[in-house]
């Protein structure tokens, strides 16, 4: 595993340790997989070996924190997570389940607690894993009450299938309510410097310990269109948009876990090395002001 002395670049954004002091440590920016796959997040990647390429290339460059979905594909994604990294040594794959698909962009809450279960055992399969580092409810379902979605994510903790469990696209009082059930490691809501609308829940997670994974986080709109803040400041610091954006969200707050998704290794390079980039207190309320 790697070490807090690890110079590869992903190392610059710190450490977080998922569930608390005893908890897995990671590196703050890891990597989603959703874009290793088809249009519309639906069937196989054009070019297969590019995939696993980004995925190897990822955790030389230090990541070690590989967010994905049973949804993703679906399977698709954590059918190439194995054939790229396994047995894992060092790194932490997350998953997650609770969304059904019918087709390309394509997705419906399914959270009845049967659904759940055997999700879980089959991404153990497709993991080729005897227990998930973290398994996350991708969504929670109106139709089935939330306790018994909760109970089923604490029950196969339980049985040891399962390492940290986390929750996405939840408000305070969903979390709130599922900490009565389960410890809840993670929190994954979309977050960027141009939708703060979870800054609540980034608060409380902060406050709590609770990690917290913005999905979409470089989705910066105008703000990096020539002659926006980030433009403006990426040229200032010899960086681009993105880079900005997500060095922005790496000082938004400790518990912040970016996972940048990418097919394409320099983008991947690209992203990494936003872990660097210096954002002093000036030019983050700058930032701030401009969003």
């Amino acid at each position: 595993m790697s070490t807090l002395s690890d110079t590869r670049p992903a190392a610059a954004s710190g450490r977080f340790r998922l569930g608390g002091e005893q908890g897995r440590p990671v590196h703050r920016l890891g990597l989603g997989t959703m874009r290793l796959t088809g249009p519309g997040v639906w069937g196989p990647p054009a070019d297969r070996g590019a995939a696993v390429a980004v995925l190897r290339r990822a955790a030389d460059l230090g990541v070690d924190l590989f967010d994905t979905a049973d949804s993703y594909g679906p399977d698709v994604a954590e059918e190439i997570l194995r054939e790229a990294l396994h047995p894992y040594d060092g790194l932490t794959i997350a998953t997650k389940a609770g969304l059904l698909r019918t087709g390309p962009n394509e997705w419906h809450a399914y959270g009845r607690p049967e659904y759940l279960r055997q999700q879980c055992d089959q991404s153990l399969r497709k993991l080729g894993v005897e227990r998930i580092d973290l398994f996350q409810l991708h969504r929670v379902d109106p139709q089935v009450p939330a306790d018994e979605q909760f109970g089923a994510l604490a029950e196969l903790q339980a049985e040891g299938k399962v390492a940290a469990v986390g929750l996405s696209e939840v408000g305070v009082d969903q979390i709130e309510a599922a900490r009565l059930v389960v410890d809840v490691a993670t929190v994954q809501n979309r977050y960027n410097i141009a939708d703060r609308s979870s800054d609540d829940v980034l608060r409380f997670c902060t406050e709590q310990g609770i990690g917290f994974i913005p999905w979409a986080p470089i989705a910066a709109g105008r703000l990096a269109e020539p002659g926006g803040a980030l433009d403006a400041t990426a040229r200032r610091l010899g960086g681009t948009p993105a880079q900005v954006a997500l060095a922005w969200l790496l000082q938004r707050s400790s518990v912040m876990l970016p996972i940048p998704g990418t097919s394409d290794v320099a983008h991947l390079e690209e992203n990494v090395a936003a872990a660097s980039l210096p954002l002093d207190l000036d030019t983050v309320e700058e930032l701030d002001t401009a969003a």
